[in-house]
Parts: C-alpha cells; sequence; structure tokens
C-alpha cells in the first residue's frame, strides 16, 4: 500500500529578499510539519527575522513562495493569514499596557471571532470573551494574575502573557521570535515548560539565540548563514555537522 505524503503545514519555497546590494534571504527553502517544533537558528544578520517577516506576510519577497497547509499564501496581507491560523509573536511585547491580562486575552478572542475593538467597553462584559480569555491564562499559569494590568506583571509574564494571546486565537502556526528575549533561567525554564506541551498540537516556527531551549525543544532545526540555509536536521545532526560548528556554534576546530 502506497502512503500519501504528508504535506507540510508550512513550506518556504526558494524564498528571497533583497534590500539593493545586500541579499537578506537566499533562495530559502524548508518546511514545517504539523506540530512539530521546528527551530530557525543562525548568527546575527543571518536573515532570521527577515524570513519569519515574509512567512508572516509584513515583509514582501523579492521572489519565492510560501505555502500553508498545501495553499499558497505569498502575496496574502498578514491579516488573511492570521484569520488561516498563522500567528506571530514579537521580540518585543506588544501588549495593552493598561488593560489586565484578562483584558488583553479577551481582545484576542474578540479579534478571533471577527469583531471590531470598537466595541470592547460592552465586550468586557461579555462572557462569550470572557470564558475563553481565563481558560487560557489557567493553561498557562497566569490565571492568578488575570486581573493584573499589563504593567503589574514581570517581564517573563509579559511574555506568557503574549503566548496566551495568541493561543487565544487558536492558530495552527505559531511563529515565536525570541520568545525568551531578556529572561532569566527560571523565566526561560517557565517559558519552555509552557512550549513543550504544545508539540503535537500545534506547529511552532521558533527562532532563538538559547541553543540550550533550542536543543531541548525543537524536533528539527534549520540553521541559516548570510540569508542562506546551510542544513535542516535533528537537533544532534545539527550539533555534530562541523560547518555549523565552524559557521554559528564557534567551533574552529
Amino acid at each position: 500500500m502506497t502512503r500519501t505524503p504528508e504535506v507540510p503545514l508550512l513550506e518556504v519555497v526558494d524564498l528571497s529578499k533583497s534590500y539593493g546590494a545586500v541579499v537578506a534571504s537566499d533562495n530559502l527553502s524548508f518546511a514545517v510539519r504539523p506540530g512539530e517544533i521546528h527551530a530557525l537558528i543562525g548568527p546575527n544578520g543571518a536573515g532570521k527575522t527577515t524570513a519569519i517577516g515574509q512567512i508572516s506576510g509584513e515583509i514582501r519577497p523579492s521572489a519565492g513562495r510560501v505555502r500553508f497547509q498545501g495553499r499558497d499564501i505569498t502575496r496574502l496581507p498578514t491579516h488573511k493569514r492570521a484569520q488561516l491560523g498563522l500567528k506571530r509573536s514579537y521580540q518585543i511585547t506588544s501588549l495593552f499596557p493598561e488593560f489586565t491580562a484578562e483584558d488583553n486575552v479577551a481582545l484576542a478572542v474578540q479579534a478571533q471571532q471577527g469583531h471590531s475593538f470598537r466595541f470592547w467597553t460592552r465586550a468586557r462584559r461579555d462572557a462569550a470573551l470572557r470564558a475563553p480569555a481565563t481558560q487560557v491564562l489557567e493553561r498557562i499559569g497566569l490565571a492568578d494574575k488575570a486581573k493584573l494590568k499589563v504593567t503589574e506583571l514581570a517581564h517573563g509574564e509579559q511574555r506568557q502573557l503574549e503566548l496566551a494571546m495568541a493561543l487565544a486565537s487558536e492558530p495552527s502556526l505559531l511563529l515565536l521570535d525570541e520568545p525568551m528575549a531578556g529572561m532569566g533561567q527560571s523565566e526561560s525554564r517557565a517559558m519552555m515548560d509552557l512550549l513543550r506541551p504544545l508539540k503535537g498540537q500545534i506547529g511552532i516556527l521558533l527562532v532563538e539565540h538559547d541553543m540550550d531551549v533550542v536543543f531541548a525543544l525543537a524536533d528539527r532545526v534549520s540553521v541559516l548563514v548570510k540569508g542562506a540555509l546551510l542544513m535542516t536536521g535533528t537537533p544532534q545532526q545539527v550539533r555534530d555537522d562541523p560547518e555549523v560548528r565552524r559557521a554559528y556554534l564557534g567551533d574552529e576546530d
């Protein structure tokens, strides 16, 4: 019996982006499988954030294709990609600081349901928004912080809240850009504990500079150097590859 090949959740095909003479993405091709955590790593200037921007729709590629669940989304705007289930978080927190944690997640639920933020005052009393917001906060361990304003949360808790907002939109794929940025060791461990159970449930494309985090979480890793793909493999294969060690991990042997 012939087995039908699995359709990648995300497929990047010959993606290129140039800014004048500067090549930020150089015929980049890789795929993210359904339910896997796929890390995108590389030295500073390797083109990781540019690649994420093209996948999310914020940067238009010079050439190449982006496919999501088998569909060509190369020309779709960001909000249309989000409606299909592709959600991005950022290196810098993008929360509503004067709202509570619960308010922020309820806003994400509201956006997923297609409602306008103009009706937010009324929506604050809408159980259809509050109930799922509470469930997501419980899922990521922030239920006891629900009534606190964002400004009252620690940095690590704010990053957890961003993850909660992304999960509230019920994504099929999360694009996480440096989710551990600015965190201490205990906060990073807490975030890892939140991400690990998502394996098999949703796909995650993870940009992260902390190699301990990458090797602990990722099912596969793609290595970028100067905008081009050096290799894709398991964490162990990446660890063992001499080209990767020379180009990124600092091994001169």
